[in-house]
This record gives structure tokens, C-alpha cells and sequence, in this order.
């Protein structure tokens, strides 16, 4: 199989598209994790104690991960068989629907026991959108780049991420200026409300983009895989392994950052929640540079790798942003989230050319989509069990520092075993299934 790519600024144009809407995904997604650690746990589980109610509210922020599977192989199928462009489409209206839909849910205070599992279906649905929305973002920015450019187009999608970090902690940030009646009756509900119009403009930029060249060159030469999750389980399951390994460190890293360190730093060592939220807006404004010298790196050294060192970094630097957290000083507690925070992104960063790299172009929607959500389905449930591990460890740092080292040594293997599956990236592993091909 050719490669053909449309022009560099029509590439640009495509990937922009692609950033738009998974910053807006993931927008709506950081908002739950946000009001996991500051609402839901007092507005939604309010029978129970300080302590339960907050693992009540990361258990419920889990749950979401574990639908994105059932999404993954969803939209892939959608992606692989029908095209890149109307999964996208469908991905994104999904889960702007259900984040509004969270902004107008009553309270525990108004309906009862409805509250909590009204507010479990809707994190639901949250999860089946994400399930085919990064990989789906990812796969068509990739694929319209030209090969010399991939890791840098990849680069820019996962700009997303810190874009999203700003919209949805600078949200929270403004509405907790509120007196807290206000915040706990009105406040909370507006960043969530504020998903509509975002959707309304990324709806109209992703109707404009044009279908991913090499899926269209896909389809004129063979036939699409008919169930593309179960080609993958089949034809590729050790690089679904792989995938999976390389994924978890972004999915549970990131939100152990910016989900359980803020709550672990206001709950159990009591610094200031509003400072906590300011520090992951900080801490963001070093992700953009990061993610850009992730890419970089990459088309000097090949994604695998800087896929172990970002996962080298997360597991040295676990117990010293502890200590930081530790000493209860507003300095440290910044410092701490953004050293955390930028060893995770130096992995994530390349993540989606390190993924898409693993799997041929009939598989590929659905092989990323499955290895970044199958890993969600553990890394999601990270700050669930980091908020365990304090229980075990009387209150002590320790058990949550050697979880968030576990992950980045997994993330590690993944990466050294990516660079050896395929060393130069997604053009490299097209080369050798064309060759096999013919």
C-alpha cells in the first residue's frame, strides 16, 4: 500500500480539526475528575463519610473507563469499515450530550438514591465516546500527515490535552470565586452546561474535514475487515499487549495528577483546594512544552523510545513529589504537580505514533482504540486505588508514590518494546506490511 498524504497545510487544516474536538472531549471528560474530587463526593454521596465518600466519587470517575472499551470496539468498527471521519463526528456529539446532561442532574439533597446512579449512566456514556474519540482524532491526523511529519502531527493532537486542562480547571477556578452556596447549588453546573457551544463549533469543524487518504485507498483495494476488534485480538495480539502497556501511564497518570493529587493534597494534607486547582493550570502551561519536545525527540530517537524515558522519569520522580506534597507548602505542592505532571507527558506526548505504529492500516482505528481504552479500563481506576492505598498505608505517602511508579515501569516496557517492533515510527511498519503484502 502507497503512501499518499494531502498538501502540509491541508494536513494542518485536518489536524487542527482533530485537536478542536478531542480538547473539547477531553474538556468534558477532566470536568467529571475535577467534580469527582471537589462536588460529587459532597453533593451526590452525602450519606456517607468524608473518607468513603470520596472513594464513592473516584469508583463512580472509574467507571467511565470501563466503558470505553465497549466504545473502542464500537467506533473502530465505525472507523475501519464506514471511515475515520463520521466515527469522529459521532464520538464527539456523544459525550458533549451526556456532559451537558450532567449540568442539569439534581442532586443526592433533591431526588435521593437517583442522583448517584443517574449521574453513573451518564459517566457511562462518557466513556463509550472516549473510547473512539482520541484514537479516532489521532488515526486521521496521522494518517493525512506526510511520514517526515507524522511525530509532530501526533504532537499537536496531544496538545488537546493541556488546551482541555485550561478550559476545564480555569472553569472550576472562576465558579469557585463563587460563596460556596452559590457554587454548590448553581456554580458547579456551569462548566458542565458550557459543553454545548463547544459542540456546536467542533460538530461544524469536523463536518468540513476531508476522509483520511489511506482509508479511502483502503477501501479501493480491498475490502474493509468486517469486525476489526476481533482481526486485532486474532491477527495482532502481541502488539496489542504492547499497546496496552505503553497506554497506561497517559491514562492513569494523567489522572492521578489532576484528579488525586488535588484531592490528596486539600483532604489529607489541607492545602487550599483552590490553590490545587490553580497548580494543574500551571502545571499545563509546562504540558504544552513538553508534549512539543515529546514529538521532536521522536523524529530524532523514534516515539518507543521516548515512550521508556517518559516512563523511566514518572517512576524516579514518584516518592520526591510526595515528599513535596509532604511538607505542606503551597510552593512545593505547584512544584510537585507539574514535576508529575510533565514526566507523564514526556511518555503520553508521542503516544499516539508510538500506538498507531503497532498496527496495520485496516486495523489501525480499532488496535489504538483498544490498547489506549483497555488500558483505561486499569489506568481509570488509578486514583480509585490510590485512595485504597492510603488506607493501608495509615495516611502515608509511600502507597500512592509506588503505585504511580508501578505505572510508569509499565509504560516503560511498553516503550522498549514498541521501538523494537517498530523503530521509525507508523511509515516503518507500513513499509514492512506492504512488503509482506506483496
Amino acid at each position: 500500500m502507497t503512501d499518499k498524504q494531502l498538501s502540509l497545510a491541508e494536513a494542518r487544516k485536518v489536524a487542527f480539526a482533530a485537536l478542536a474536538g478531542t480538547a473539547m472531549e477531553w474538556y468534558d471528560y477532566y470536568l467529571f475528575g475535577l467534580a469527582s474530587a471537589l462536588v460529587f463526593n459532597r453533593l451526590f454521596f452525602t450519606e456517607l463519610d468524608p473518607w468513603a465518600a470520596s472513594l464513592a466519587a473516584f469508583a463512580t470517575f472509574g467507571i467511565g473507563f470501563v466503558a470505553r472499551p465497549a466504545g473502542a470496539v464500537l467506533f473502530g468498527m465505525i472507523g475501519d469499515r464506514m471511515g475515520r471521519r463520521p466515527a469522529l463526528i459521532l464520538s464527539v456529539t456523544l459525550i458533549g450530550s451526556a456532559t451537558a446532561l450532567i449540568g442539569l442532574l439534581p442532586d443526592f439533597f433533591a431526588i435521593g438514591v437517583a442522583a448517584p446512579l443517574l449521574l453513573v449512566l451518564l459517566r457511562l456514556l462518557q466513556g463509550v465516546a472516549v473510547g473512539g474519540e482520541w484514537s479516532g482524532a489521532m488515526t486521521v491526523a496521522i494518517e493525512h500527515a506526510p511520514p517526515e511529519h507524522r511525530n509532530r502531527f501526533a504532537a499537536l493532537v496531544q496538545l488537546s490535552s493541556p488546551i482541555a486542562t485550561f478550559m476545564s480547571s480555569g472553569a472550576f477556578a472562576l465558579v469557585l470565586l463563587l460563596p460556596s452556596d452559590s457554587f454548590d447549588a448553581w456554580g458547579w453546573r456551569l462548566p458542565f452546561l458550557a459543553a454545548l457551544p463547544l459542540l456546536a463549533v467542533v460538530v461544524v469543524l469536523r463536518s468540513k474535514i476531508e476522509e483520511s487518504p489511506v482509508f479511502l485507498e483502503l477501501v479501493r483495494e480491498q475490502k474493509p475487515v468486517r469486525i476489526p476488534a476481533l482481526e486485532v485480538f486474532r491477527r495482532a495480539p502481541g502488539r496489542l499487549a504492547v499497546a496496552i502497556l505503553v497506554s497506561m501511564l497517559g491514562v492513569g497518570g494523567f489522572y492521578f495528577v489532576n484528579t488525586f493529587m488535588v484531592n490528596f493534597a486539600s483532604t489529607e494534607r489541607g492545602i487550599d483546594r483552590q490553590l490545587m486547582v490553580n497548580a494543574t493550570l500551571i502545571a499545563a502551561v509546562f504540558q504544552v512544552f513538553v508534549t512539543l519536545l515529546s514529538g521532536r525527540l521522536a523524529e530524532r530517537f523514534g516515539p518507543g523510545r521516548i515512550t521508556l524515558w517518559g516512563g523511566l522519569a514518572t517512576a524516579l520522580c514518584a516518592l520526591p513529589v510526595f515528599w513535596l506534597l509532604d511538607t505542606r507548602e503551597p510552593v512545593a505542592a505547584v512544584i510537585a504537580v507539574c514535576l508529575a505532571l510533565s514526566c507523564v507527558i514526556l511518555a503520553y506526548g508521542i503516544a499516539g505514533t508510538t500506538l498507531a505504529s503497532l498496527f496495520p492500516t485496516e486495523l489501525r482505528y480499532s488496535g489504538v482504540s483498544l490498547g489506549y481504552n483497555l488500558a483505561a479500563v486499569v489506568g481509570g481506576f488509578l486514583p480509585f486505588l490510590a485512595q485504597l492505598s492510603l488506607a493501608r498505608s495509615g495516611g502515608a505517602s509511600w502507597g500512592p508514590a509506588l503505585l504511580f511508579a508501578i505505572f510508569g515501569l509499565m509504560t516503560a516496557l511498553g516503550g522498549f518494546l514498541a521501538a523494537r517492533l517498530a523503530p521509525a515510527g507508523v511509515h516503518f511498519f507500513e513499509t514492512q506490511h506492504s512488503k509482506e503484502a506483496a
